[in-house]
């Protein structure tokens, strides 16, 4: 079943994703692979004018080299082309009344329903994370910080939060850089512990776009790069979302 479901998708004809607020961005002309054009994407990802709180704005609990890093790549976005994401507490605040593929219906229109990596609410105990975005290098940086409720071995983080922040920075990269929207695989090849509450940047790179598949690569590593946590694979599958609603 799981197998005819993909397949119905690959088969759908092409759709643009639903509006949102414009966010205030530099002027882009490229086009992704799949129809619509980059900064329609983020245009409608990043909500200009709301009152939903953005998870991804420095705390109390952020490290000194989160809270460094963060600033460096704030001033990029105002000089070398990065956007800084919000993040939201869902995935339905950013893709207001997206159509789910092949039958699939939310069950409830419950208002605290969450993103997994967003499930923690007190500040610094879960993922502590911001992307960043550029449109034209089809890439992103994710500054990472786990906190205490994602032990594996005492004092470093659990194996599976790094993974579960790897497939989401991937599937924000993948939706941006070319509607890729479901995991189709993801590969992870673990090389070091990180620390609780110490900083992880993962850097995302879209490899290609292909048969309706964005390849993807990650490495996370420490800031000084000099020791690499994980490096990790994925595949996204592009889907045809809902035609642009008429203003």
């Amino acid at each position: 079943m799981i197998r005819r479901g993909f397949q119905a998708v690959i088969r759908l004809g092409h759709h643009r994703v639903l509006p949102g607020a414009p966010h205030i961005l530099p002027r882009l002309n490229r086009t992704s692979a799949f129809g619509s054009s980059t900064d329609s994407l983020v245009s409608r990802f990043c909500l200009e004018k709301t009152d939903l709180k953005d998870y991804a704005l420095p705390n109390a609990s952020w490290c000194p080299d989160m809270l460094n890093l963060y600033q460096e790549f704030l001033e990029k976005t105002k000089t070398d082309g990065w956007i800084k994401l919000p993040s939201f507490k869902s995935n339905r605040d950013h893709i207001q009344g997206l159509k789910l593929p092949f039958g699939l219906a939310a069950t409830s229109d419950k208002s605290d329903w969450r993103i997994f990596t967003r499930c923690l609410q007190v500040e610094g105990q879960g993922y502590e994370y911001v992307i960043f975005f550029h449109p034209s290098r089809k890439k992103s940086i994710c500054l990472f910080q786990p906190g205490p409720y994602l032990e594996g071995a005492p004092g470093f983080a659990h194996g599976g939060s790094l993974a579960a922040m790897m497939d989401e920075t991937f599937s924000k990269t993948a939706y941006l850089a070319g509607e890729g929207l479901f995991t189709l695989s993801l590969n992870i090849r673990f090389k070091n512990l990180i620390p609780v509450g110490s900083l992880a940047v993962l850097n995302v790179d879209v490899e290609k776009i292909e048969d309706q598949k964005l390849y993807m690569s990650c490495i996370a590593q420490s800031r000084d790069q000099q020791r690499v946590y994980a490096k990790s694979s994925g595949v996204f599958l592009q889907l045809q979302l809902e035609e642009e609603l008429s203003q």
